[in-house]
């Protein structure tokens, strides 16, 4: 059985929409770093994110498999705004949701602990990272998305464009200042990571 890991997205989706079911495994497993690592940043829960995760190439696959797809050349930016519009989906849908609040007004499901964390999700929160997410969290919604597009998914400025839905120039001044604020933010709160 010959390799398919050189071989391109789009050779990939036709090979899968002639009946090679590997070929989608090798077009997920080349992507699915990136693809979660975007849901985990704007989801910041690991079992949410992995469920989402499933929908996302759930979503993904059936798009492929009923030749819907029309984003030549463009997998990645393609599957990460079916990532973002699931997670603003989410997010709408648990806005609809009511809470149920204890006496002292929080949320039920933030006081109980029902589970315990596995050593995985233990490893992925080590203390530098912690760090950057938590001033992560401090910026601006839109400056937040540029930087983790950019730096945890790789996305190209034209790629987050399309993305984000903004102009390239946007994307760049966005980065810029949430960049700034960042350095900002290590200054006040004396961070070295």
């Amino acid at each position: 059985m010959k390799t398919m890991d050189h071989v391109s997205d789009n050779e990939l989706i036709r090979a899968f929409q002639e009946g090679d079911a590997h070929a989608v495994e090798v077009l997920i497993n080349r992507y699915k770093d990136k693809v979660f690592s975007s849901l985990l940043f704007y989801v910041k829960d690991n079992y949410l994110a992995e469920d989402l995760f499933q929908d996302v190439f759930i979503k993904i696959i059936d798009t492929l498999q009923n030749k819907r797809y029309t984003e030549e050349g463009k997998f990645l930016p393609w599957a990460l705004r079916i990532a973002r519009n699931l997670c603003l989906d989410y997010f709408r849908k648990v806005k609809r949701t009511p809470t149920i609040k204890t006496s002292d007004h929080n949320d039920i499901f933030e006081v109980l602990h029902l589970s315990e964390d596995a050593p995985d999700t233990k490893m992925m929160q080590g203390q530098s990272h912690e760090r950057v997410r938590r001033m992560l969290d401090l910026l601006p919604e839109e400056q937040r998305e540029i930087i983790v597009l950019r730096h945890y998914a790789n996305l190209s400025f034209k790629e987050i464009a399309q993305i984000t839905d903004c102009s390239i120039n946007t994307a760049l001044g966005r980065m810029r200042y949430g960049l700034i604020n960042l350095r900002k933010l290590m200054v006040e709160k004396q961070i070295a990571l």
